[in-house]
């Protein structure tokens, strides 16, 4: 399929069907590259054959996974009216005539999680509506938020309003933790895990591989380590969720000489590896391109019958196919239809993937023609997948087209992620009114830029010396709390002294200060 009857083909209808393991769509026959799969598939153990070990990923029930178009459109307006009305949002909250509740409420928040400071002074609205009482979530997705931009202080207000209203969950602990170790605090990372037992929440054995799955996750795996070496036995008995956290963290970090140290802990501890550990295993060989060793591993699965994962065919035609290895990638991707495992929207994205390593356009195309026709997509991630792809070849005029369309497209709309994409594709061909023309598209769409985007466009308007801009630009950061990149903002300060204009260099430098060394409310615990 080309460009055109591509492009055509997004404004179809998609119609669900099923696609079997004899069906003789020349589609059948290409290759799964699995990027952000789903954890759909559990061992016996229940425990998630995804690599990820996503047992702790979302951490918080979503109260919208049963709302409706309709709440989705009013937290759309919401934000909108927020990031446009920043110094008077409750002025401008009460003239809208909300019917505030816990689904919309929450949807709001989490739209805002680029934007803390927002999503406080929204949280603190909503609070003094009539009737309305915020919930364990609506308190855990502004903490995941005031999170991203360090505001450790306010969380721990939070923290305490929590226990008086006895909203307080383990959960709410995990997330601190968790934003205090991607904040480099191992320290205080480690402290928030063990105030739990100060708030009356007993710790267990999962609280333990929590804080284990935390450090590995934020590349603290030697720091994890660390911890799990401390504590085992004395404080908790490992399981075989331990260890393969382990392995996955060190997997990542691409030290197999510690991976494999870990590996035979495991096994002398009696622990037999089953086929998340064998998942864990050939995922952190491809990642560190030791694709021969991987499919041994795989081999050694099948010698002793224990069946491999869709996520495990995934990894390996994911690293196979980012090699250009994609007859060996088709051979995999074959062997999974032999299996039975149905396709998934992460399967045909990582076809696209798998297409797009080797250039091979027209054939990725089809691949989402596919996902139209299996009603399985596409989603935004695809797209995401082939603009990447297309930019990095140069391919900048059929990205753009793409973009285009799929803006357009009222089931898959973009998300940050491919606004962000579009934006520095502009900027790195310095199109910065293009890139701005993008931007204002995706604030009218109530989607809210994060650091990288904000970060993108500042340094592109200092590099063409639109200095007013920038500063607009870099004061709007400020005002949702978000932190600029030391590298960015010294950028910002020596093209305004440069030109002259240290008033202002020094006026952004005191605001910026002051972000930093001043809580958004209270005086923290």
């Amino acid at each position: 399929m080309g460009l055109f009857r591509f492009l055509k083909s997004l404004s179809k209808t998609p119609r669900k069907t099923n696609l079997s393991s004899s069906s003789s769509s020349t589609f059948n026959q290409k290759p799964v590259f699995v990027i952000n799969s789903t954890p759909n598939h559990k061992t016996s153990r229940g425990f998630f054959s995804n690599h990820h070990l996503t047992f702790y990923r979302s951490i918080h029930i979503d109260p919208t996974q049963n709302s409706n178009d309709t709440t989705f459109e009013e937290a759309e307006r919401i934000c909108k009216l927020v990031s446009k009305n920043t110094p008077n949002i409750d002025s401008s909250l009460d003239k809208a005539s909300l019917n505030v509740s816990a689904t919309l409420v929450f949807e709001v928040l989490k739209r805002l999680s680029n934007a803390g400071v927002l999503a406080l002074s929204f949280f603190r609205w909503a609070e003094k509506q009539n009737g309305f009482k915020h919930s364990t979530e609506s308190y855990n997705v502004l903490i995941e938020s005031l999170g991203k931009i360090k505001q450790f202080k306010v969380i721990w207000d939070l923290v305490y309003e929590m226990k008086q209203k006895r909203l307080l969950t383990k959960d709410t602990f995990a997330l601190i933790s968790r934003r205090y170790a991607r904040a480099r605090k191992v320290k205080e990372a480690i402290d928030a895990f063990e105030k739990m037992d100060k708030f009356g929440l007993k710790l267990e054995s999962s609280d333990f591989n929590r804080l284990i799955d935390t450090l590995s996750k934020s590349r603290q795996v030697e720091k994890a380590q660390e911890v799990f070496d401390k504590m085992k036995k004395t404080r908790f008995e490992p399981d075989i969720k331990s260890y393969t956290i382990l392995l996955e963290g060190w997997g990542k970090d691409q030290n197999l000489l510690r991976l494999n140290e870990v590996y035979r802990e495991m096994k002398d501890e009696g622990f037999e590896p089953d086929v998340v550990t064998y998942g864990i295993m050939i995922n952190a060989h491809c990642k560190a391109k030791k694709y021969n060793e991987a499919i041994k591993l795989f081999h050694e699965m099948e010698v002793k019958n224990c069946k491999p994962s869709p996520h495990i065919f995934c990894t390996l035609v994911n690293g196979l196919g980012s090699e250009k290895r994609l007859s060996e990638a088709l051979g995999f991707f074959k062997l999974s239809k032999k299996s039975g495992f149905a396709p998934e929207a992460p399967t045909f994205n990582a076809v696209v993937g798998a297409y797009c390593w080797s250039m091979k356009m027209n054939d990725a195309y089809s691949a989402v023609d596919e996902m139209r026709k299996c009603g399985v997509g596409p989603n935004s991630r695809t797209y995401d997948i082939i603009l990447h792809h297309l930019i990095k070849a140069g391919r900048t005029k059929e990205a753009y087209s793409i973009f285009q369309k799929i803006s357009n497209e009222a089931r898959c709309e973009p998300t940050v992620s491919t606004y962000e994409i579009v934006v520095r594709m502009f900027c790195n061909e310095d199109r910065v009114d293009m890139a701005i023309r993008i931007w204002d598209q995706m604030k009218a769409k109530g989607v809210l830029p994060g650091m990288h985007m904000f970060s993108t466009l500042i340094n592109s308007l200092c590099h063409e010396n639109r200095l007013d801009d920038a500063c607009k630009y870099f004061q709007e950061m400020l005002d949702v709390g978000i932190r600029p990149p030391a590298n960015m903002f010294s950028n910002l300060k020596q093209a305004l002294l440069d030109d002259g204009r240290e008033q202002t260099a020094l006026l952004l430098a005191h605001k910026l200060d002051k972000l930093r060394k001043t809580p958004l409310v209270g005086n923290g615990r």
